[in-house]
């Protein structure tokens, strides 16, 4: 894997960014990835599966992870579309950014033709927009369990979601 360097503009360095500017892509397990999800995500629980997962990281300080899986939604196209599941940092300046477009060229590389993801109705979407994401839709929200589907997570927030697209073609 090539490794990716981005430099940060003076504006955008915070205390953990300062003595070396560069921000790289890692290839995390999704032991890794989930360990740093449950020490730091606000509203989510660690994923059972991945297709790929990567850190942001400044000399030796992981700053961020994202975790790339199979789209949750059952009728999405398992093999054309990625979803990232998880995206989490520790606050760290343009880390989301960062993370969102390495995901979306991983992807892309990997064959996908589109990429998405789902934030909390409440939340800005400010890295999405940043990185060439649009806003596809709001999902309902609401709990997946059915009579004929039972033994989905309840554990999780269940309001309404914003969808994010990005075509990777």
């Amino acid at each position: 894997m090539t490794k990716t360097l981005t430099r940060l503009q003076d504006s955008d360095r915070d205390d953990k960014t300062e003595s070396n500017p560069f921000m790289r892509v890692i290839p995390l397990t999704l032991k890794e990835a989930n360990e740093y999800v449950t020490k730091h995500h606000r509203h989510h629980k660690p994923v059972v599966g991945h297709r790929f997962s990567i850190g942001c990281k400044v000399e030796d300080t992981l700053l961020g992870v994202a975790i790339v899986g199979r789209p949750v939604a059952r009728k999405t196209a398992q093999y054309e579309v990625a979803e990232v599941t998880r995206l989490c940092t520790d606050g760290s300046k343009n880390v989301c950014s960062f993370l969102y477009s390495a995901c979306a060229r991983i992807a892309k590389e990997m064959g996908f033709i589109r990429i998405q993801t789902f934030i909390l109705d409440s939340e800005p979407g400010t890295s999405l927009k940043a990185t060439g994401w649009v806003m596809d839709g709001i999902t309902p929200g609401g709990n997946w369990n059915c009579p004929s589907r039972k033994g989905r997570r309840e554990d999780q927030p269940m309001q309404p979601k914003q969808r994010w697209v990005r075509n990777l073609q």
